[in-house]
């Protein structure tokens, strides 16, 4: 298990466990996707904490964050991100965000004052493409599956073995805390909630879809589709494609699939340091090229 101090925030009434490293006038807060929590980013803020300051944390229900009341939806969670932001008043803010986690900052970004500097989206979620059209449908097979999976993770070494490729993707301490606190009856449970809020933010968004981020944006997008991905792949690709031509969003490949951040933290590191402009680790001891 990893031993990395946190502390508890309360927001909006709800206790969210935070993680803080690093230092810096940049702070970099990270905004996981369906089913993730902080423990998505650790690939990505090894490479960065000796740059910059970095908050990755549970939303509420999630991990070790408590909910109290009913479950969250996205503007709910765009809610506590920009009471998270607000309590911790950096003076210069970038947003990293993976999968559904764009929807939120996205929302998030409406209710803040000042704007962050840069955002990073990472493989997010394009509400325009048209696989979202009879989204319900796929959210609720979805939830079934994830309903089996969440009765099966009472028998841990099932789950263990159901797992194994995050045991490949990210470090042993890492997966062993993951194991613990998101593949178990409560972390499938949230990811139901977290799914059931996406299906609600589709619609939402495409009648009510946010500003446009007032500031640099970086989409790296997943070059590599799973399995489960291969019918409805091509159409995500080419609406975040779209949605980057749209805002004047630099558009990265990453040869990933959606785990970039396992896969691809280096790619996610260099989009931040440009954003930030600091130097990667490193960078100051290379002498001249």
């Amino acid at each position: 298990m990893r031993n990395v101090p946190g502390r508890r925030l309360f927001l909006g009434g709800n206790e969210i466990y935070v993680e803080e490293s690093g230092s810096g006038d940049t702070c970099v807060v990270f905004e996981s996707g369906t089913g993730a929590g902080r423990l998505l980013w650790d690939p990505v803020v090894a490479l960065l904490a000796d740059s910059v300051r970095t908050v990755a944390y549970d939303r509420a229900g999630r991990g070790r964050s408590k909910r109290i009341g009913p479950p969250q939806s996205i503007d709910d969670m765009s809610d506590t991100l920009a009471a998270l932001i607000e309590q911790l008043a950096p003076r210069r803010l970038i947003l990293v965000a993976h999968s559904m986690g764009g929807l939120v900052v996205r929302r998030a970004i409406d209710k803040m004052s000042p704007q962050p500097v840069g955002v990073v989206l990472v493989d997010p979620t394009p509400e325009q493409a048209p696989i979202y059209d009879d989204w319900t449908a796929t959210a609720k097979k979805t939830d079934r599956i994830l309903a089996v999976e969440q009765s099966l993770s009472r028998i841990r070494p099932l789950m263990a073995a159901l797992t194994r490729s995050y045991g490949r993707m990210f470090p042993a301490p890492t997966y062993a805390t993951m194991l613990a606190e998101d593949f178990t009856p409560a972390g499938f449970a949230q990811t139901r909630n977290e799914l059931q809020a996406v299906a609600a933010a589709i619609a939402e968004f495409r009648t009510r879809p946010p500003r446009r981020p007032n500031t640099d944006v970086t989409v790296i997008s997943a070059a590599r589709p799973t399995r489960f991905q291969a019918r409805s792949f091509d159409a995500i690709h080419e609406y975040q494609r779209r949605y980057a031509e749209e805002i004047g969003a630099v558009l990265e490949d990453a040869d990933s699939t959606h785990l970039i951040p396992a896969e691809r933290p280096a790619q996610i590191a260099a989009a931040v340091h440009r954003l930030s402009g600091a130097e990667p680790r490193g960078a100051q001891q290379k002498g001249p090229a």
